[in-house]
C-alpha cells in the first residue's frame, strides 16, 4: 500500500516552514482507495514568492483547519502504507517536524520518484516534476498545487511501477509489509485477487518471488494454485506468503511481461525458462519465379515469416491461408503436383502449378497473406484494452522487432513520436516475443493496429 503525497508550505528558514496545503492519495497498486486534500492554517505568514508561486495567500488560510486539527486523519491514512513523493526528502521532513511540534513521533517508510525516475529513465532530460511529467504526455493542472503536483506523481509513480520490470519497489515493500507467518492470511489471498486480465505475483516472507504468471482472471488462477495437489504444489502453497499482482488490461500486453520477467526474476517455482526451437513459416522462390511457403525449424540465420508451436499447428495455418488467399496447395506441399494437370478446384487454385496464372499475379496474392499474418520487418502500433476506462495499452514494434509496452489516457500521447516511446517500458525483443505477437494476432482481435513510418 502506498500513499502518494505533496505538500506546500510557507517557506522560510529551513525547518521553520509551516504546511499551507497538504493532499494525500491511498493508492493500492492499481487504483485509489482513500484520499485527504485540504488547506491548512500555519500560524504564520507566507513568504511572497511562495504566494505567487502556488497562489496560497493569508486570507485564503484564515478559517483553514490547523495542523494539530488534521493530524488524526494524516496518521490514519498513511499507517500501515509507504510515503511516496517527488522530493520524498522534503515532504517527509516537513510532515514530520510538524509532528514533533505536537510531540508525536512520525515515522513511514518513503519512496522518491526522483531516485526511481532517475533509475528507470536514465536519460531523462529534467527529473522536475513538471518537465518530466510533460515529457511523458501526462496532463497536468493545478501546478504547485498539493492536489495537483499529487496527482501528477501517482500518475507518474504508476508508469515508473510498469518500467520496474525487475519487480524491486513491489519487492521491497512487501519485505517491509510482511512480518511472521501468514497461515491465516493465505485463506484470504484469493479473495483480495481481481477476476481481470494481468500479471501475478507470488511471494515468500523476505519478498523475493516464488512463482509468477499470467491469467485473463487473475483470481481463479491463483484459486487453482491453492487447491493443487502435488509435493511442489504443496510446497509453493506453503511458501507463498503474499501475493501482488499487475493489471494489465491486455491479454497480449500479459504475454508479454509474463517472459520478460520470468528471464529477469527466474523465480524458484517456475519452470525453467530455456530458449524454445519454433516451427517457421519461410517463403522461398522455386524455378518458374512463383513464390512457396516451406515448414521447417527456426534457424538464425534465415528470415522466416511466422512462427507455430508444432509442425501440425504450421501445417494447418498454411492449409487456411492457401484456401483464404486462393494459393496453389501444390506449390505449397500440401498435396503432390502430379495429382492430376487441370486447375485444382478444391483450393481455389487458378492453375500457378501448371502455368495457367502468371507468377507475378500468384506472387501479389502471397504477398498479401504474408501482409496480413506477420508482423516481420513492420513498425507497429497495437493499441488494446487499458487497465481501466478510458486507458489503452500500447505495444510499439520497429521493424519487426519488439520495443516495449505502455499505456496512454489520450490520443496525443500516440501521435507524438517522442512521447510514445517515453512512456513505453522496453522489452526485450527476442524469437520468443515475435511468436507471442504473431500467435495472438492469429487467433484473437485487438482494438486496433497502426502502421508506423520506419
Amino acid at each position: 500500500m502506498y500513499t502518494i503525497l505533496d505538500i506546500e508550505t510557507t517557506g522560510g528558514k529551513y525547518n521553520e516552514e509551516g504546511i499551507t496545503e497538504i493532499a494525500i492519495h491511498k493508492f493500492d497498486g492499481h487504483e485509489v482507495v482513500d484520499e485527504f486534500i485540504s488547506l491548512i492554517n500555519p500560524e504564520k505568514e507566507i513568504q511572497p514568492f511562495v504566494a505567487n508561486l502556488t497562489g496560497i495567500n493569508n486570507k485564503m488560510l484564515r478559517n483553514a483547519p490547523k495542523f494539530h486539527e488534521v493530524a488524526k486523519r494524516i496518521v490514519e491514512i498513511t499507517e500501515d502504507a509507504v510515503l511516496v513523493a517527488h522530493n520524498a526528502q522534503f515532504d517527509y521532513r516537513i510532515l514530520r517536524t510538524e509532528f514533533r511540534r505536537l510531540g508525536y513521533n512520525f515515522e513511514r517508510k518513503t519512496i522518491c520518484t526522483v531516485d526511481l525516475a532517475k533509475n528507470l529513465m536514465p536519460d531523462a532530460e529534467s527529473y522536475s516534476l513538471g518537465k518530466l511529467v510533460r515529457s511523458l504526455g501526462i496532463p497536468m493542472s493545478d501546478r504547485h498545487r498539493a492536489n495537483g503536483d499529487a496527482l501528477a506523481t501517482l500518475k507518474l509513480f504508476k508508469l515508473l511501477l510498469a518500467k520496474d520490470t525487475h519487480k524491486t519497489i513491489i519487492k521491497e515493500v512487501v519485505r517491509e509489509e510482511t512480518h511472521g507467518e501468514l497461515s491465516q492470511r493465505q485463506l484470504d489471498l484469493v479473495e483480495q485477487m481481481p477476476s481481470e486480465t494481468g500479471v501475478y505475483y507470488m511471494h515468500d516472507k523476505k519478498g523475493e518471488i516464488l512463482f509468477l504468471g499470467k491469467s485473463t482472471n487473475i483470481k481463479k488462477r491463483v484459486n487453482q494454485h491453492f487447491t493443487t495437489n502435488g509435493d511442489r504444489a504443496r510446497q509453493l502453497q506453503k511458501e507463498t506468503k503474499s501475493i501482488t499482482f499487475e493489471k494489465t488490461g491486455s491479454e497480449l500486453v500479459a504475454l508479454l511481461k509474463e517472459h520478460e520477467e520470468l528471464l529477469k526474476n527466474k523465480p524458484k517455482y517456475n519452470p525453467n525458462t530455456r530458449k524454445k526451437r519454433f516451427q517457421g513459416l519461410y517463403l522461398h522462390t522455386n524455378a518458374d519465379g512463383y513464390y512457396i511457403f516451406k515448414i521447417g525449424l527456426q534457424k538464425k540465420e534465415a528470415t522466416y515469416i511466422t512462427t507455430f508451436n508444432s509442425q501440425l499447428s504450421a501445417t494447418n495455418f498454411l492449409k487456411k491461408i492457401t484456401e483464404e488467399f486462393h494459393l496453389c496447395a501444390k506449390l505449397n506441399g500440401l498435396e503432390p503436383l502430379n495429382v492430376s494437370n487441370g486447375v485444382d478446384q478444391q483450393h481455389h487454385c487458378s492453375g500457378a502449378c501448371n502455368g495457367q496464372e502468371s507468377a507475378a499475379e500468384y506472387n501479389q496474392r502471397v504477398l498479401k497473406a504474408i501482409e496480413k499474418y506477420s508482423i516481420a520487418d513492420k513498425s507497429l502500433l497495437i493499441v488494446d484494452k487499458g487497465r481501466q476506462i478510458g486507458e489503452n495499452s500500447a505495444i510499439l514494434i520497429k521493424k519487426g522487432s519488439l520495443q516495449g509496452c505502455g499505456y496512454f489516457d489520450l490520443n496525443h500521447q500516440i501521435n507524438n513520436i517522442p512521447i510514445l516511446e517515453s512512456i513505453i517500458t522496453p522489452m526485450i525483443s527476442d524469437a520468443s516475443t515475435n511468436h507471442i505477437i504473431d500467435s495472438y494476432l492469429r487467433k484473437k482481435r485487438v482494438k486496433k493496429i497502426i502502421a508506423l513510418n520506419s
